[in-house]
């Protein structure tokens, strides 16, 4: 699948946009239109306005996979031969679709409020999240299935309902937890499939791997912006938002390195680690 240019689209405005990929319901559609609105954005096609774009609480889906609770979802390993692999891929296509989802929910719903950058970041990181899924269903179809033969859980797209109203919280919980942790586990993914001898695989998990540095850049650039123009304690503020927002601990080991890259200070998130568990020796 080629990556698709800037060509004619429906919106004029990039809030239309956003709510229409949201509204897609068909996966590889919804991919293609964040890079398309992505081309046509950097182009100047779109206006910076948000006239008739009112985000739904939930995007649409395609009717597969089958979303299941998570504590029912299957346990998956890349060590499984291709079928192993599969569901790994399988699993992380999944989080790419609502990756842009959460991406576009972010224009629509916080855009309006924000200066025209934070819109621009963020359809980046859409675009982005849009490719990432057009990379790893490619890859599944050359390993003999295709997104939603398996299925999947819903539990991303959980935190975006519960801070639909909380433009810190979505900003903590989303783009600095659940897309940090991303940070955190991608390289020992890349190790396993490198074992198995996957290189296509590790390739993509690469190109996952450091654009989402990005995004989690993005995230915590706009927390700081918001903290320091509320004149709050940054620290103290996202502790408090993930203990009211996520649920359970944050999980060690921490990608140290990739998280400061990101302008993610050990100050906000070890703190809120399992106190169980120790960091293992560096």
């Amino acid at each position: 699948m080629t990556v698709p240019t800037k060509n004619s689209l429906s919106w004029g405005n990039i809030g239309e946009a956003a709510v229409g990929i949201l509204n897609t319901a068909n996966a590889q559609e919804k991919a293609e239109l964040a890079q398309k609105v992505g081309a046509a954005w950097s182009a100047s096609s779109l206006a910076f306005s948000f006239e008739g774009g009112t985000p739904p609480d939930r995007p649409a889906r395609p009717s597969l996979p089958e979303l299941l609770l998570p504590r029912d979802m299957p346990r998956r390993r890349a060590r499984g031969g291709e079928k192993g692999r599969f569901a790994l891929l399988h699993a992380l296509a999944h989080i790419e679709l609502n990756a842009i989802d959460l991406a576009f929910d972010m224009v629509a719903r916080f855009g309006p409020q924000m200066p025209r950058d934070f819109s621009n970041d963020w359809i980046t990181v859409g675009a982005e999240e849009g490719k990432h899924f057009n990379l790893l269903s490619d890859r599944l179809d050359k390993l003999s299935g295709s997104y939603g033969d398996l299925p999947a859980h819903d539990g991303l797209w959980d935190a975006a309902l519960a801070t639909k109203d909380h433009f810190l919280a979505r900003l903590a919980i989303v783009p600095m937890v659940l897309e940090a942790r991303g940070l955190d586990v991608t390289p020992a993914m890349i190790k396993k499939l490198e074992a198995t001898g996957d290189l296509e695989s590790v390739d993509i998990l690469k190109v996952i791997y450091e654009d989402e540095k990005g995004h989690v850049a993005a995230g915590t650039r706009w927390f700081s912006a918001e903290i320091e123009r509320q004149g709050l304690n940054g620290e103290a503020t996202f502790h408090e938002l993930v203990r009211t927002y996520f649920r359970g601990d944050l999980k060690r080991p921490f990608n140290d390195a990739a998280r400061q890259a990101a302008g993610l200070s050990a100050n906000y998130y070890e703190p809120l680690a399992a106190q169980d568990e120790q960091k293992p020796n560096s």
